[in-house]
């Protein structure tokens, strides 16, 4: 679907080298459907699926907060989103489907996009059919009505040399945002679809953080992300799994360095870097190898989890994209967590998504999450947790 070089600059880790928005009533209930613009949305009400977050009692043990996210977030043949769409169903999860924008545009109309030091019409994932552009439209949709969050992951995804996002000002940025959001909220002007439902929010309204591509530009991001008024960022190129902070006004929610079974060093939560590991970033390698990758990918995130759960409760992000690389493998160890995390029936595990998470930060006592953020990786208060947040 999309050249392997396009994350090429994620790096190598190490070796190699429940809360939700205060909200009630039900979309599409039929009470409230107000176009917008050219009809490619609406307002159709609070988004359903929600609960208000809820302020820690003093004493009590904070929920273990998992964050399923997915970049890209298009629908191709293979029927990823459908089947993880499907698999948060099963499992009462909400995840954050990252939207690029160009998969609403035609490549037709590919002039409209003007990328910052690249090319007109230039794009590092191409464009999609426009098959898979209505197909995109209604998982969007339908994620969205599931209680999903819908982010960004911007549009032409550039890795490299001088168009490189990571060389992008804050100015250029909020060019690449606008047009995002214009592609997402036009796509029946530029497609012309008319037997395709409008997706049932207002995209700018909505819109709250994401994630850039390769992990790419953040500190020249972050300027325009706070002047837009998004509340978090999931672009850091590597953190660890303690509480997280602010950096210049929003939420910084890094991936993390987990455990990596039968190695030392410990490995990027996203399924690039589980690859880059593997087979040296080869999406197609000896399919022998396979059975002992997959695995070990989903034992690594399974002991993430574990981790945190055990120990100081800070949040599980996983990072993924919809490929199947090196046979599926890492698709499978995203379900393979996924049905543990489930297995498990403890009540206090919230998979939610990154908007509802950060509701749930904003929620809280500023006290209480500066004495998480004192906890570090893999150590839980030696005062036990009553005693630990009592007094906050």
């Amino acid at each position: 679907m999309r050249p392997i070089t396009r994350r090429s600059l994620l790096g190598l880790t190490a070796g190699a080298t429940l809360g939700a928005a205060a909200g009630c009533g039900l979309v599409g209930d039929g009470t409230k459907d107000v176009p917008i613009g050219d009809g490619s949305m609406s307002d159709t009400g609070p988004q359903p699926h929600q609960t208000a977050a809820e302020r820690l009692e003093p004493g009590r043990k904070p929920p273990q907060f998992v964050i399923f996210s997915w970049d890209g977030a298009g629908e191709l043949d293979n029927g990823l989103f459908t089947r993880f769409r499907t698999l948060a169903k099963e499992h009462d999860a909400k995840m954050s489907f990252f939207l690029s924008g160009l998969y609403c545009l035609p490549e037709a109309k590919k002039d409209q996009y003007r990328p910052p030091n690249n090319p007109v019409g230039a794009s590092d994932i191409g464009y999609f059919k426009d098959e898979h552009i209505r197909t995109t439209l209604e998982q969007v949709r339908l994620a969205w009505l599931e209680g999903h969050e819908i982010g960004t992951h911007f549009n032409g995804h550039f890795c490299s040399g001088y168009g490189s996002v990571a060389n992008w000002t804050p100015e250029q940025w909020e060019s690449e945002i606008e047009q995002a959001i214009g592609f997402v909220s036009t796509w029946k002007t530029a497609t012309g679809f008319t037997d395709v439902a409008s997706l049932p929010f207002d995209y700018r309204k909505e819109l709250t953080g994401g994630r850039t591509p390769c992990l790419l530009g953040q500190e020249q991001w972050l300027p325009t992300a706070a002047k837009l008024g998004l509340r978090y960022d999931a672009s850091g190129p590597g953190g660890s799994q303690i509480w997280p902070s602010k950096k210049q006004g929003l939420w910084d929610l890094p991936l993390q360095l987990i455990p990596f079974p039968g190695h030392r060093f410990e490995v990027l939560s996203m399924d690039y870097n589980m690859l880059a590991n593997q087979s040296h970033a080869a999406t197609t390698s000896d399919p022998g190898n396979y059975p002992g990758w997959r695995e070990q990918a989903t034992a690594s995130y399974i002991a993430g989890f574990q981790r945190a759960y055990d120990t100081n409760r800070a949040p599980f992000y996983i990072g993924n994209h919809f490929e199947q690389w090196n046979g599926g493998i890492y698709m499978d160890a995203v379900q393979g967590v996924l049905e543990y995390i489930s297995s498990q029936n403890a009540d206090d595990v919230r998979m939610v998504s990154f908007k509802q998470y950060v509701d749930w930060l904003d929620a809280q006592d500023p006290a209480l999450l500066a004495r998480l953020r004192t906890l570090e990786v893999g150590r839980q208060p030696t005062e036990g947790w009553a005693e630990f947040t009592k007094s906050v």
